[in-house]
């Protein structure tokens, strides 16, 4: 084989290496993304406030432990926050500061007990599920109730996951809805949803923006926060980076 055919199959496998090294547990923040959380109270103080939602209960400062990482790497979140015992999502939910319409997103979860829930909120209104035992539309790394559950990319409880996210906002024209929003998500390295449309957003008005707003179809034309969901279970996060981006195709795969 001649040099420059083996530069050019180097240069290939290299590139390939590098693509999937940006996904999956313990993928390094890529070019010109933001870190949102990096094991320390600092920055979750500073970065992320509760959701003031219909239901919010809980009051600053943010409740959610910074704890010792399972796996002896540094510290990490619990999404256990007292106000949310028995399940009542949207009492002690959190948000970045921070607003968002396009972006790439890294995020790893870490479910310690059977049937441990929480949830990802793309802009604070479509949930990529985080549910341990259901493998339903309703279920774990489902983008909830429109696709089904991709089950087989879960590692299960004890161990980290992690989803990688590109999403698109939704997109208006004189105030009117034109194009819904669109997503491709890895879980754990693995591609599960490829510019999946999201209709609406979830349960109701307890749940993010526009939950109340027509059933869940009244998308309004803001850019929101990532949310992370508090249900009462303890459920860890940890190496929460984000990029805002510009997709001005209707394509969000990578």
């Amino acid at each position: 084989m001649k040099k420059n055919a083996v530069l050019f199959f180097a240069f290939i496998l290299f590139s390939t290496s590098a693509i999937y090294a940006q996904t999956g547990v313990g993928a390094k923040p890529i070019k010109g993304a933001k870190v949102f959380f990096d094991g320390s109270r600092k920055i979750l103080d500073k970065k992320w406030t509760y959701w003031a939602g219909p239901r919010l209960a809980a009051t600053l400062p943010i409740k959610w432990k910074v704890e010792n990482d399972p796996s002896g790497q540094g510290t990490v979140m619990n999404s256990n926050d007292p106000a949310a015992a028995g399940g009542l999502y949207g009492t002690a939910d959190i948000v970045t500061k921070e607003k968002f319409r396009d972006f790439r997103l890294h995020i790893e979860f870490f479910i310690k007990e059977k049937g441990g829930n929480s949830g990802v909120y793309l802009q604070n209104r479509y949930e990529i599920q985080v549910l341990d035992g259901d493998s339903t539309t309703h279920g774990m790394g489902a983008v909830i109730n429109e696709t089904p559950s991709p089950y087989h990319a879960y590692k299960g409880i004890g161990q980290w996951n992690a989803y990688d996210i590109n999403f698109r906002a939704a997109r208006f024209k004189d105030g009117k809805l034109t194009e819904k929003a669109l997503v491709t998500v890895y879980f754990n390295g693995k591609k599960v949803h490829i510019n999946q449309v999201i209709n609406q957003v979830w349960g109701g008005i307890n749940s993010g923006v526009d939950g109340g707003n027509d059933k869940g179809k009244g998308i309004t034309d803001t850019a929101e926060g990532l949310k992370l969901q508090a249900e009462g279970h303890n459920v860890l996060y940890r190496n929460i980076w984000i990029k805002k981006t510009a997709l001005e195709k209707a394509d969000t795969d990578f």
